[in-house]
């Protein structure tokens, strides 16, 4: 009975195997896609995502590229980058980079279905106790609670890497608060940093942004800041109000584009939602498994999803 089993279970492998071959033939040549890997887990689970499907079920060949926001913009008119399948909103540099008013090596390909929440935070120990720190006018009051040696009398405001889109020592300037940023550096330093505020009941408030699996597990309280308006953020060293939501985008090299083919569609096709990315995120932060790995494990477990990404 084992001996069957296991050939029913090789046979069905091999099956889908040759299924996607067969498909992938049929498709066309897929070529190589670049695709630019920005440096937070949420873009890396997008990436793989879309990365796995291209190369198990087009045949495309993917080359993974670990390059931060505005260096792989630049990449779209050398060819080292051709996708960049997770932006938060850059209109400095679609002006340089998009048809109407820049180069035209690079253009929107849509949204990818994440909606971006960037925003301060704090744990929600902190908020429980001390409710009034979720209003930016009263932080002052507690400045020297959340002071360090590296701030001295200011708090301390834990910026992330510095690479991403942000403007908080602006907005720390023009609200008049008697905080100082410190960079955590990354990702990863922002999220122990949290997680060890909540544990030890620590002062902490810093940058933080949805989609990210760390909400499943200490649910961030935000701190209101003045709303959000149309052309608040135009000069960013004017910037005096809130991050705004964000739809999430993907970004094409429009040489890459107009070559067409099955690699072309997928990107087009695919969408997904925060939930789905912060699956896929945990897997690889939490749960310890490989970007690959996590990456076939959400596919296996959602081709229905994944087949309305597929070409047609």
């Amino acid at each position: 009975m084992a001996l069957v089993l296991t050939a029913c279970g090789e046979s069905s492998i091999d099956d889908e195997t040759e299924a996607n071959e067969s498909q992938a033939a049929e498709l066309g040549d897929c070529g190589e896609i670049n695709m630019a890997v920005n440096p937070w887990v949420g873009y890396e689970a997008s990436a793989y995502v879309v990365g796995h499907v291209a190369e198990e079920q087009l045949g495309c060949k993917v080359n993974y590229k670990d390059i931060k926001e505005d260096v792989a913009w630049q990449g779209f008119g050398t060819g080292e980058v051709d996708v960049i399948i997770e932006d938060w909103g850059h209109p400095d540099l679609e002006k340089k980079f998009f048809a109407e008013q820049g180069d035209g090596s690079a253009m929107d390909l849509g949204p990818q279905g994440n909606v971006g929440i960037i925003g301060w935070f704090v744990p929600p120990w902190l908020a429980e106790e001390h409710p009034e720190v979720l209003d930016y006018k009263n932080l002052n009051d507690f400045a020297e609670e959340f002071a360090t040696s590296e701030t001295g009398d200011k708090g301390q405001f834990l910026g992330a890497d510095p690479s991403y889109v942000q403007f908080d020592e602006a907005i720390i300037s023009n609200l008049g608060l008697d905080f100082e940023v410190v960079f955590s550096g990354s990702e990863a330093a922002s999220i122990t940093a949290f997680q060890q505020a909540e544990e030890n009941k620590e002062f902490l408030i810093g940058y933080f942004y949805e989609p990210q699996w760390l909400f499943a597990e200490i649910p961030l309280e935000r701190v209101a800041l003045p709303p959000y308006e149309e052309g608040c953020q135009d000069d960013p060293a004017e910037v005096d109000c809130d991050y705004p939501e964000t739809v999430l985008k993907k970004i094409g090299s429009t040489s890459w584009v107009e070559e067409g083919g099955p690699g072309v569609e997928l990107v087009q096709n695919f969408e997904w939602t925060n939930d789905d990315q912060n699956t896929v995120a945990k897997y690889i932060s939490e749960d310890g498994m490989s970007p690959e790995d996590a990456a076939a494990q959400w596919v296996e477990d959602n081709q229905d999803v994944v087949d309305a990404w597929l070409p047609q």
